[in-house]
């Protein structure tokens, strides 16, 4: 399992939100691009990031911020937050990007998300945010009807490999993941890769969420506050 360091990009800082609440912010580095040599250095094997302010604006906010990550280590990078254009896609893989995610864009337009995949095969994931099993979108400001399991089952049919699941509720409280979704989602589409996101708190919950035989997951808050230290995230990961 593949345990990435998040970095939320927020007028080119690193912060961590509360489930998701833009007015909840903490900043936990203001550069970026030492807490991503920091993470690389102490053996991350991937890193997560998120453009905070590009998920609001439909823009790629912080593109010079992860440029600059780009250049500083040499450890793979997917990117989320704002992408909703087959520009702005080409822009991350030409910066060196490994992976692109896409998210409201993937409720939004389904027919983007399979031309993108077509073009660029399995460095483009899907991000599916969930509210109370429904999925969000735009900063996770709106709340769509659709349930997350039929839109992981749409994203599976339309050819994508990898998903970003997070359920809303448990982000940035270090309350656990949740777990039952996890092994719902997994279970729905089983020949994907799943990364699961929000709640992780304790090496524990790295390692519950191993035991469920998914993908990858991403710890943010509890990196920084100290809950998981790198070296929980370089053993359980093996």
């Amino acid at each position: 399992m593949i345990i990435y360091p998040a970095i939320d990009l927020k007028e080119g800082r690193c912060v961590r939100l509360y489930q998701g609440d833009f007015a909840q912010e903490t900043v936990v580095n203001p550069d970026p691009v030492k807490q991503a040599i920091a993470f690389e250095n102490a053996g991350a094997k991937a890193l997560h990031i998120v453009d905070l302010d590009g998920a609001l604006s439909g823009d790629l906010t912080n593109l010079k911020v992860i440029q600059a990550i780009l250049a500083a280590i040499t450890i793979p990078i997917q990117v989320g937050g704002g992408i909703r254009s087959m520009a702005q896609v080409a822009r991350y893989l030409d910066a060196g990007v490994s992976r692109v995610i896409i998210g409201s864009k993937a409720v939004e337009d389904p027919a983007f998300v399979a031309e993108a995949v077509q073009q660029y095969g399995d460095q483009i994931a899907v991000g599916i945010d969930a509210k109370d099993g429904l999925v969000a979108t735009r900063g996770w400001l709106a709340v769509s009807d659709q349930n997350y399991l039929t839109v992981a089952d749409q994203m599976a049919q339309l050819g994508v490999k990898t998903i970003i699941f997070t359920d809303i509720a448990k982000d940035g409280t270090l309350m656990g993941p949740n777990l039952e979704q996890l092994q719902a989602i997994a279970a729905k589409v089983p020949d994907l890769q799943i990364i699961a996101s929000g709640g992780i708190s304790s090496r524990e919950d790295l390692e519950a969420v191993k035991a469920l035989g998914v993908y990858g997951v991403i710890s943010g808050k509890a990196l920084y506050n100290g809950n998981i230290t790198m070296t929980d995230v370089v053993e359980v990961g093996e």
